[in-house]
């Protein structure tokens, strides 16, 4: 019984192995024609500008005091305020996140002597999503008349940016192609087909840069902000046939 179950194994694998050469033979092939097969391998990059439609502002409140229940209260209480003109700006309740919220001891240090507590502070931070630049400017400056007293970082961005990756990718192949007919002509081919095509890159939201600290400022300051001009780049990578 032994025997036979081992001439049985034996007779399934090289069953599996005959049928697995065929596909193996096909790779091989492949392989084969395109190591003949004169190619060329390029990459190019399409890139476009786009104006920006919306921004993102990361404030918040600090607030210190002797003990930490009072620079959380404190700190609650001008929060308060802030959110309640964010919303009278305008802003929709999903376009507001809290996102920090911190209670910390404050020490005094001297040389040679223990650290002294001299408080606690109480941060709170919340970002927020304009999407009407016309009142960015306004927005920061009635949050900050509200009670905040940082702003952290800023950043632009667009709410669809498929159109402009869609102009990107087609600069891109065309950048791509125009290589090609170079090459080719320069050393005495055409042309003959796209075997492969890869892309990378497309559209990132820009990361929070720093702004500034805010302090108090008067009713009729408004901060200018310019929203510039955004880049879209898409890369691409493609293998040509070339025939003579």
């Amino acid at each position: 019984m032994k025997t036979l179950a081992c001439a049985s194994l034996t007779g399934a694998l090289l069953a599996a192995s005959l049928a697995s050469q065929p596909a193996f033979a096909q790779t091989a092939s492949i392989a084969d024609t395109l190591f003949r097969t004169t190619t060329l391998n390029l990459s190019a990059a399409g890139e476009v500008k786009i104006t920006p439609d919306m921004a993102t502002i990361n404030l918040g409140v600090n607030t210190e005091a002797l003990n930490a229940a009072e620079a959380l209260t404190a700190n609650a209480a001008q929060m308060t305020k802030v959110m309640a003109a964010l919303t009278a700006a305008g802003l929709a309740a999903k376009d507001m996140q809290t996102s920090n919220l911190s209670l910390s001891a404050q020490y005094n240090y001297e040389n040679n002597q223990a650290p002294k507590l001299r408080g606690y502070q109480a941060s709170n931070s919340v970002t927020i999503i304009v999407r009407d630049l016309k009142k960015l400017g306004q927005a920061v400056d009635a949050t900050v008349r509200a009670g905040a007293n940082q702003v952290n970082g800023i950043s632009f961005g667009v709410s669809d940016p498929a159109a402009a990756e869609d102009a990107a990718r087609q600069k891109a192949a065309k950048a791509l192609l125009a290589k090609a007919n170079l090459y080719a002509n320069a050393t005495g081919y055409k042309v003959a087909r796209l075997v492969s095509l890869s892309e990378g890159g497309g559209y990132q939201a820009p990361q929070p840069v720093p702004m500034y600290a805010m302090a108090r400022m008067e009713k009729d300051v408004s901060s200018p902000i310019s929203a510039g001009e955004l880049s879209v780049r898409v890369d691409a990578t493609a293998v040509y046939e070339l025939t003579k």
